[in-house]
């Protein structure tokens, strides 16, 4: 009976999203309406010493990466591109971005020629400097990481990570995270605007997004209903399940 209820349970965490075999320190732990912390110097693509809230004086979406990375972040960085490309939004005028590696023995010259292969494939053309790339030393890493909580690991020559942007406020708090490696421009659009009033998303919203998907054919977001079924009879199921089983058993023991 045990095997039974193993097998039922893997199969509703697979079916329905809620498998969790990833370690605990890896992953994006938010920390809405928190600032970054002063002082962060980091390298440019230049070579040129840049202090990371001095930077900040408009709607900025930061981007942790690292250049050299084999899985998700070009994916990423390539969702960045579309959205830059798609968004009615100008970059360098409603926001910015900054990308940065969080993998401190990468140097500024490897974030050159990334900044180089993105900003070719845009088809929009854009104030360059709209767009910072950037390295960092080991301390100012970590503080950062620590301070958006985005959580990673190092497994041989590589990283395991999740994939997010963060957004920030001009005045350097944390508003908002958007997950995943393609992102709708109306999201980001809001997104934006509410880093320029300081607002940040409810974390709830993450059931909303759970619920709901975008349609992009009609610019909105509509009920997943195949998903949500699929959730509510998968957990009845296990509900049933659970009740054939401790409802036998109390009540055998009562005409014991």
């Amino acid at each position: 009976m045990k095997k039974y209820l193993l097998i039922l349970l893997m199969s509703l965490s697979s079916m329905a999203g809620f498998a969790d075999t990833i370690p605990a320190n890896i992953g994006i732990f938010e920390h809405l309406d928190e600032t970054i912390p002063q002082g962060l110097q980091f390298t440019n693509h230049e070579g040129k010493t840049i202090y990371l809230d001095s930077l900040i004086n408009k709607p900025t979406i930061l981007v942790l990466v690292y250049y050299n990375c084999p899985g998700i972040c070009s994916p990423l960085l390539d969702g960045v591109v579309s959205l830059v490309d798609e968004s009615e939004l100008v970059i360098g005028i409603d926001y910015q971005i900054v990308t940065i590696s969080f993998n401190w023995d990468e140097d500024w010259e490897l974030a050159r020629d990334k900044r180089k292969n993105y900003l070719s494939q845009l088809e929009r053309e854009i104030d360059p400097e709209a767009w910072q790339w950037m390295v960092g030393d080991s301390a100012t890493v970590m503080a950062l990481v620590d301070a958006v909580g985005f959580g990673f690991k190092k497994e041989g020559e590589d990283y395991v990570h999740a994939a997010t942007l963060t957004m920030l406020s001009p005045e350097k708090k944390i508003t908002r995270y958007l997950y995943g490696l393609f992102f709708n421009p109306w999201d980001v659009k809001m997104a934006v605007i509410e880093a320029s009033n300081g607002q940040s998303r409810p974390t709830i919203n993450k059931v909303l997004d759970y619920c709901f998907s975008y349609d992009a054919e009609g610019k909105k977001y509509v009920f997943n209903l195949t998903k949500v079924a699929a959730t509510v009879i998968l957990l009845t199921a296990l509900s049933l399940f659970l009740y054939l089983i401790f409802g036998a058993k109390n009540k055998k023991r009562r005409t014991v």
